[in-house]
């Protein structure tokens, strides 16, 4: 291979750009993964490496590092990423694969804390680049919880590992939750920006990677027949719900304090609201993108009355599925006193020519009905003056539904006349696309998308520093009410929430979808 090649991307120079069914290779590089033994590295990290190395997508030489303070060597360290490779993949585990891609692998042994670990972490950078031909690109994935970032970000600046020769990088990637309120978010940026550029921190919303959610940018902009109508002409209301039938499932130190909606409304489904409401952008670079979005998260507007809405719960025991499952206040490690939130419900609108007057609700909760993410796109009902009043009496709202998890595709529901009889009668049918009946290869794992878009250097699917405080200036006041509340409103497991939120659609003529 050419020494001279720095680019994060190898370009085959028979390759035609033209050509969408050659991938993107990354270029010579390493990822070095702290706190590699966490759930987050054994089931998403390190299965993602490996299919990536499996799809070809990966160089030969690529590094991977793990530190931790385990004290391991590097043999036992290969065969903990092999067993969870091996539990976890998504394409086929093959000893071809694993061979390559092990030849790369080292391990650091150490704490935060401790100098000395980040000299033998340099070293080890240092020896990949002479051995493996890295060229200085490495990424640095903070897979750890928020409050050891600080520490971490300045030992790399320390031991001189933060800053990249000429024609080489160097890149952050910070995982959620991006701080617990405005004040935070901005004292963490103010950290991290004294280390590593801007532009090399990549903030991973792990939601942004799958599949169906840049579909969204497909379904609205590549085709001719939803445009047109996706405006408040034709909008009645926006539903945004990601719900979870799990408990906290062992989270309880993370979670508890942290509540539904600084874990889930303000990443993840503000995100989902941009890219649902946002203009067409001149392009999908990423600045593009990213000007658009932060138009609309700009834009939003909280309402008046947060008692009428906004809604919270917590769930109580109940049943899931055929399993009795205990209140969140049982949870092992939940304080019995606990305020936190299992279920979060707001009320947004947005001051845009294209949605005055469109209300977007926002839902999430655990241990509810079912596991499923949607974004569901109500329209206005239409005047039906040619049919009698009994014709339509089981028609309801038509809507686009672009279903994000689990079974991920599109539905659209409008009004059919039912067969047979003399009469006219309407009820509303659906028309379905899904992805695994309609495309042969499987979607990628959201996190396979967004490590190969680090390690391209293609930041379009990331949170900027300015989308992060918007949404944190739009969830603080939130959070800010609810702090003088009481104890959130109980749910039975197993249902769909509180009835509060409920009430908080009726007061508006309007009630939530049932996914």
């Amino acid at each position: 291979m050419n020494d001279s090649i720095t680019s994060a991307e190898w370009v085959n120079p028979l390759r035609d750009p033209r050509d969408l069914r050659l991938p993107r290779i990354a270029g010579p590089c390493s990822i070095v993964i702290f706190g590699v033994t966490g759930d987050l590295s054994r089931k998403k990290l390190l299965p993602a490496i490996y299919d990536l190395a499996n799809r070809g997508l990966l160089p030969p030489s690529f590094g991977l590092t793990g530190f931790a303070r385990r004290d391991w060597t590097e043999d036992h360290f290969k065969d903990f990423v092999r067993e969870n490779v091996i539990a976890h993949c998504r394409t086929p585990f093959k000893e071809s694969t694993w061979t390559q891609l092990a030849a790369g692998i080292r391990f650091v042994q150490g704490t935060f804390e401790d100098k000395k670990a980040f000299e033998r972490l340099s070293n080890t950078v240092a020896e990949l680049d002479r051995d493996r031909g890295t060229r200085g690109n490495h990424a640095f994935y903070m897979s750890v919880p928020p409050r050891d970032f600080p520490i971490v970000a300045r030992q790399l600046a320390d031991c001189g590992l933060s800053r990249s020769s000429e024609g080489a990088w160097r890149r952050v990637i910070i995982e959620k939750p991006f701080g617990h309120d405005l004040a935070s978010a901005k004292a963490l940026d103010h950290v991290v920006s004294e280390v590593f550029d801007p532009s090399s921190v990549f903030r991973i919303d792990h939601y942004l990677g799958k599949e169906t959610v840049q579909n969204i940018l497909a379904l609205r902009f590549a085709n001719a027949m939803y445009e047109p109508i996706w405006n408040a002409n034709y909008v009645d209301h926006v539903q945004i719900t990601m719900a979870e039938d799990i408990g906290v499932a062992g989270r309880a130190g993370y979670y508890d304090g942290i509540g539904a909606a600084r874990d889930i409304i303000q990443n993840h489904l503000l995100q989902l609201l941009a890219l649902t409401a946002m203009e067409e952008p001149v392009s999908f670079a990423a600045s593009d993108l990213i000007a658009e979005k932060t138009k609309i998260l700009s834009a939003v507007r909280l309402p008046r009355d947060l008692a009428a809405h906004t809604a919270r719960g917590q769930y109580a025991a109940g049943w899931q599925g055929s399993h009795e499952v205990v209140g969140y206040l049982e949870e092992k490690g939940i304080d019995p006193s606990s305020t936190t939130e299992t279920y979060a419900a707001i009320r947004l609108d947005l001051d845009t020519r294209r949605w005055a007057g469109v209300p977007f609700y926002l839902r999430t909760g655990k241990r509810l009905g079912k596991r499923v993410t949607e974004i569901a796109v109500v329209f206005k009902r239409a005047p039906h003056l040619p049919f009698e009043s009994t014709a339509t009496r089981e028609l309801g709202k038509n809507a686009i539904v672009i279903r994000v998890q689990p079974d991920e595709g599109v539905t659209m529901r409008f009004g059919a006349k039912v067969p047979g009889g003399t009469s006219m009668e309407v009820r509303d049918v659906s028309m379905d696309f899904s992805y695994g009946r309609s495309f042969t290869e499987s979607s990628p794992e959201a996190y396979e998308r967004l490590i190969l878009d680090v390690l391209l250097g293609d930041p379009p699917l990331f949170p900027t520093t300015k989308e992060v405080d918007l949404s944190w200036e739009i969830l603080d006041p939130i959070e800010d009410f609810w702090s003088t509340l009481g104890q959130p409103q109980p749910y039975r497991a197993g249902t769909w929430g509180p009835e509060e939120a409920d009430e908080m659609l009726a007061r508006d003529g309007r009630h939530w979808r049932m996914p």
